[in-house]
Order: C-alpha cells, then sequence, then structure tokens
C-alpha cells in the first residue's frame, strides 16, 4: 500500500507540472492578440512559439543529464520557476525580441526541464506500463492546453493580452511548483518491488546504433504536421475553412482534446499491440489528413475531422516514442536518452516555418508535411530494437537475482 500511494502521488505531481506547461499549446489564442496590440506580422508572432518548441526539446539533452545527477524534485522546481519568469518577462515585452527572449527561450529552457522530469520518473514507478503512465503524463501536457482554452480568451478580453501571460506566470508557478515537491525516485527496497528488469544501453553505445537513427527520423516526420497544425490551427480555420472568429475558436479545445486523448489512448494501445503496429497506424493517419487538408473541401466537419486526426495522431507520438526509448535502451539512462531522441520533435518544430516560408502557400507546406509522413511510415517496417537487447536482458535478470538474494541473507 505504501509503494502504491508513493507511485500516485509522483504521478499526481508530474500531471500537475505538466498541465502547466500544456500552456504552450495555446498559443494560436495569442497570434492575432499581440499582432493588433504591437502591430507586428502574425509569422513574427508565430515564431515565438516555434521558438519556444525548439529551444525546450534541445534543453531536454542537458536536463535529462542534469536529473540522472540532481533528482527528479530539483529539475522540476528549477524548470518551473524558469517558466513562470518567462512568462512574467513576456508580459512587460513591447519588441519582438524581448518576447523572444522571455516566454521562448527562458520558458523554452524551463518546459525543457520540466517536460522530462515526471515523464522519467513516472516510467521507474511504472516500468510494466510504460505506455499508459507515458499517456497519462504527457495526456496531461495536452490536456492543458483545453483547460486554459477556456480561460485565457475571457483573461485577455477583460485584462489583455500582456497581463494574461502574467497571471499565466503566477498560478502556473504555484500549481508547478507544487506538484514538483511530490517527486522522487524509488529507494532500495521499492526499486526491487517496483522495478521491472529492462536492459540499460548507455547514450554513447546508443548513438552507435541505426535504431536510434531511425527513431530519430520517425520522431521528426511524425511531430511536423502536428507542430504546424496546432500553431495555425486557428488561422487555417479562417483562412481555409472560412469560418467565423467564434467557429474557428473551437479548433483551439478541439485540437486539445485530440492531443490529450491520443496521448492516453494510443499510449495504451501500444502496450497491448506492439510500439511499431501503433506508429504504422499514426503515419497512415496523419499523411491521409495532411492531404486531405488539400484536396477535400473544407467546411466546420471537415477540418475539425481532419484537425481532430492529425493532432490525436501527434499525440500518440508523443506518448509511444517515449516507451519505444525505454524498450530499446533501458531506464538507467532514460533521461538522456530520450533526450537526444527528443530532438527529432525539436527540429521539426524548425523546418515547419521553414515550409511554410518556402512554399507559395501553406496546403502547399502541408503536402510535404504529409509526403514525410509516407516516409515514417516506410521506417516502420525496417526499424529493428539493438541486436544485443536480449542478452542485456538476460545479463541484467542474472545480475539482480543473485543481488537480491544476497540483500536477503544479510
Amino acid at each position: 500500500m505504501k509503494n502504491s500511494n508513493a507511485r500516485w502521488k509522483v504521478l499526481f505531481g508530474g500531471v500537475l507540472m505538466q498541465l502547466c506547461i500544456g500552456g504552450i499549446y495555446t498559443w494560436s489564442l495569442f497570434n492575432q492578440p499581440l499582432a493588433d496590440k504591437f502591430g507586428w506580422e502574425r509569422t513574427e508572432v508565430y515564431t515565438a512559439y516555434s521558438l519556444i518548441v525548439f529551444i525546450f526539446a534541445f534543453v531536454t539533452i542537458f536536463s535529462g543529464r542534469l536529473l540522472d545527477k540532481k533528482g527528479p524534485r530539483f529539475v522540476g522546481t528549477l524548470g518551473m520557476v524558469c517558466f513562470s519568469l518567462g512568462l512574467i518577462i513576456a508580459s512587460q515585452a513591447t519588441t519582438l525580441m524581448t518576447l523572444y527572449l522571455g516566454y521562448s527561450l527562458l520558458g523554452g529552457i524551463g518546459v525543457g526541464m520540466v517536460y522530462v522530469t515526471p515523464l522519467s520518473t513516472g516510467l521507474k514507478w511504472y516500468p510494466k506500463k510504460k505506455g499508459m503512465v507515458t499517456g497519462i503524463t504527457i495526456g496531461a501536457f495536452g490536456m492543458g492546453s483545453f483547460l486554459f482554452n477556456f480561460i485565457l480568451p475571457g483573461l485577455i478580453a477583460r485584462f489583455g493580452v500582456s497581463e494574461t501571460f502574467m497571471i499565466q506566470g503566477l498560478i502556473y508557478g504555484l500549481i508547478g511548483i507544487s506538484g514538483a515537491q511530490l517527486l522522487r525516485l524509488p529507494d532500495k527496497m521499492e526499486e526491487s518491488q517496483v522495478f521491472a528488469t529492462a536492459q540499460d544501453i548507455p547514450t554513447g553505445r546508443m548513438l552507435k546504433k541505426s535504431s536510434f537513427y531511425m527513431l530519430w527520423l520517425m520522431f521528426f516526420s511524425g511531430s511536423l504536421s502536428g507542430l504546424m497544425i496546432i500553431g495555425l490551427s486557428q488561422d487555417i480555420a479562417r483562412d481555409y475553412a472560412g469560418l467565423s472568429p467564434q467557429i474557428a475558436g473551437w479548433s483551439v479545445a478541439i485540437a486539445a482534446v485530440s492531443n490529450a486523448a491520443g496521448r492516453l489512448g494510443w499510449g495504451a494501445l501500444s502496450d497491448i499491440y506492439g510500439r511499431l503496429r501503433v506508429f504504422a497506424i499514426l503515419f497512415a493517419l496523419t499523411a491521409f489528413s495532411m492531404i486531405g487538408l488539400n484536396v477535400i473541401v473544407l467546411n466546420a466537419v471537415t477540418y475539425f475531422f481532419l484537425l481532430a486526426v492529425i493532432v490525436s495522431s501527434f499525440g500518440g507520438f508523443l506518448a509511444t516514442f517515449p516507451a519505444v526509448c525505454s524498450d530499446y535502451y533501458g531506464q538507467h539512462h532514460f533521461g538522456a536518452n530520450y533526450g537526444l531522441l527528443y530532438q527529432g520533435y525539436g527540429v521539426s518544430s524548425l523546418v515547419g516555418p521553414v515550409l511554410l516560408a518556402a512554399t507559395a502557400n501553406q496546403t502547399e507546406a502541408f503536402l510535404w508535411a504529409g509526403a514525410l509522413a509516407v516516409f515514417g511510415l516506410t521506417l516502420t517496417f525496417f526499424i529493428r530494437p539493438p541486436y544485443d537487447v536480449a542478452e542485456i536482458s538476460s545479463q541484467n535478470i542474472a545480475e539482480r537475482a543473485v543481488s537480491q538474494e544476497q540483500e536477503t541473507r544479510k
């Protein structure tokens, strides 16, 4: 019972933190208000969103290593402080550079620290339900955007867009820092009862495996479409589906619900049917929907349907990649290993704006994203686990059996 209570506290703390940083997926609510207030181009405002996604993904390389050294409570608290301060600085921004430095840079550093912390910690407590626990933890990230989608428009209308950044910073700081205090790693006795035996491949050896680079390319190909559509969901609804501002506003809520549902549902399904089968389905759905944005006549029904499929698949990728990273390379070095794998996601956040700028119109960029999803689908048929997984697992089983026997004798 004690172990069960401890596990649930850790999971709950992680959910609180992820709810807060999930607020970055509401950015499309800020595009037009910021452009109207300061006279900035909408593409310049959108860049703040692309930058925070890239920076937080890049920071996971270092936060994963810091997590392995300092522990989840320290890294989680520091990350929430940075994220909150970034929002507070953004509230004072009157230039794009201040917005980028506060929201994108400092906020991105904070999100990068927070994102990987409850994920890595939760997997250590629930090693036999990796898809489920990553789905719940990362699903909270998506659910945060859904919850705040109903709160932020009212705050922007009543207090102003800059003041809303300040309110966010204070609320997220209070909730997120409280959640960080609930995180801890299992002690040795709990470790023997909670951990499942797994292979542990250090980062250096992982980088010599072809499977890592194939997974990286799959992460990149799977993330690009979702990131592009989430950041522009409301704009696409107005500009291409011809929806009124009131109806277009629902695109953010639909994207948020689909994101959270995809993380929860697809992550759990990957525990049952296998990671690669789920990946194949997600890539196929993404490719179909991105191409559909070009060939299907868009109205409220067709656009919201395609939006839900794309973002749900995006959420599924984000829930399943941590699980497959743990499956392939083990738990001991998960923070550092996943931080590197996660760069596929980060690079895709930068490629999206480049595609949009390089193509004649947004729908052409959607076609290229769909083609990359087809490429990712192809990779699922060729990737294989590291060749020494079975060997390492057998060694770990024998080593842990001997270790537990020695503890018993003592």
